[in-house]
């Protein structure tokens, strides 16, 4: 293992990165871009140019790492798996989620899960958009995606929340193992229903295109990625959702242009995912000596790729701490690269930036923040904790 040494950055503690995050993500930047953190384990990567490095060379900076948080608490997904293992398993779950089939097939019951969400809260004149709107969507979509059929937006919230605690967990708090440990008790107890249904009536889910696939995969296989894909698939459109809309109400200029141009809503989207980053890290391990940002690796030394700090480096993004639908800069790296480049970006482009925060706005009329801080929280995630509005009635 490479040696560690005396920088501040042995004295990062994971729970000011929570809070707040990039005041550390850009001194590192600055001092120290490839930098030991002994709470987390690992030398966090946070240079843009960096990252794309990591992302470039996939032979170097391998996926798999055993024991891993999310191994430990999901068992094998293809997020850990590399080469051919990892094809295989990704080419068994994309069909459904190609830019065609959402085009064809999912837009349209995107619109219908948005049109229910907002009609049950249109009558309040005030709600929580992040607990009442952004969460139960996102968990709408996601259980209709997945094929998981009967399966309420509570439960999917609330297993997706533990699975996504436990992959970042790396305080070690056993209470959110025990969470997690629970939640995939229960998902496997829907899966049970689920995955005989399909097998005999195939449709267009992710979990029928997993059990008809030239390679099937096996039941415990697709049970494995279907909780991987409960985390990650809700987390970041609920808060890249919530994240964007939170950015218009605090930013009425460019609220104005959106909704005078409404073609910009993509452009709010994509500048949401770059500002916010709800996936905010992901690991890999070192497979052989090599030199990353300045420092020497050894193999087996484990990263830390921390793509929300890639997505505020000053040498790439000009104000890159500022929410900037105009911004020339429109290249980003919150949907990760290479051959482990998310398998749901263009559900969620389509989900969030074309049907959900359009019609949120459309429906919700006056819509305007009744707090002046709205909480965040996260790093390895990361999002706002609630989003408290009103509009007229």
């Amino acid at each position: 293992m490479a040696t560690t040494f005396s920088q501040p950055a042995e004295h990062i503690r994971l729970a000011e990165l929570w809070r707040d995050p990039y005041p550390t993500y850009r001194y590192l930047r600055e001092h120290d871009p490839v930098a030991w953190v002994p709470e987390a384990g690992r030398y966090l990567v946070t240079r843009f140019e960096d990252i794309m490095h990591v992302e470039r060379h996939p032979e170097t900076y391998l996926s798999s790492e055993n024991p891993s948080l999310m191994t430990r608490s999901i068992g094998e997904t293809l997020l850990r798996q590399d080469g051919a293992a990892h094809q295989r398993l990704r080419r068994a779950a994309e069909a459904p989620l190609r830019p065609r089939m959402v085009k064809e097939h999912w837009l349209p019951a995107f619109r219908r899960n948005a049109e229910d969400v907002l009609g049950a809260v249109v009558g309040h004149g005030e709600c929580d958009l992040f607990r009442e709107v952004a969460g139960p969507l996102a968990a709408r979509n996601l259980a209709d995606l997945l094929g998981l059929r009967g399966v309420g937006d509570a439960d999917m919230q609330e297993w997706s929340q533990a699975i996504i605690d436990a992959g970042g967990n790396y305080g070690e708090d056993p209470e959110i193992w025990a969470r997690c440990a629970n939640a995939v008790a229960d998902l496997d107890t829907a899966m049970d229903e689920v995955l005989p249904a399909l097998r005999r009536d195939p449709d267009h889910s992710v979990i029928s295109a997993m059990l008809h696939a030239v390679d099937p995969l096996t039941e415990d296989e697709i049970r494995t990625n279907v909780r991987v894909f409960l985390g990650g698939g809700l987390n970041e459109p609920r808060d890249s959702m919530a994240a964007a809309a939170y950015a218009l109400l605090t930013h009425d200029d460019q609220r104005e242009d959106v909704e005078a141009e409404p073609a910009l809503w993509k452009r709010v989207f994509e500048e949401a995912v770059r500002w916010v980053s709800p996936i905010g890290m992901y690991p890999r391990r070192v497979a052989e000596r090599t030199e990353l940002g300045g420092r020497v690796l050894e193999p087996g030394d484990k990263l830390g790729v921390v793509i929300a700090s890639g997505n505020r480096d000053e040498r790439v993004f000009d104000r890159p701490d500022a929410f900037d639908i105009h911004r020339a800069e429109t290249s980003h790296v919150g949907f990760g690269g290479g051959p482990h480049f998310c398998l749901g970006t263009w559900v969620s482009r389509a989900a969030v930036g074309q049907i959900g925060l359009p019609l949120l706005f459309r429906t919700l009329s006056g819509l305007r923040l009744t707090e002046t801080e709205v909480p965040f929280g996260g790093w390895v995630f990361r999002g706002p904790l609630r989003l408290t509005a009103a509009w007229d009635v």
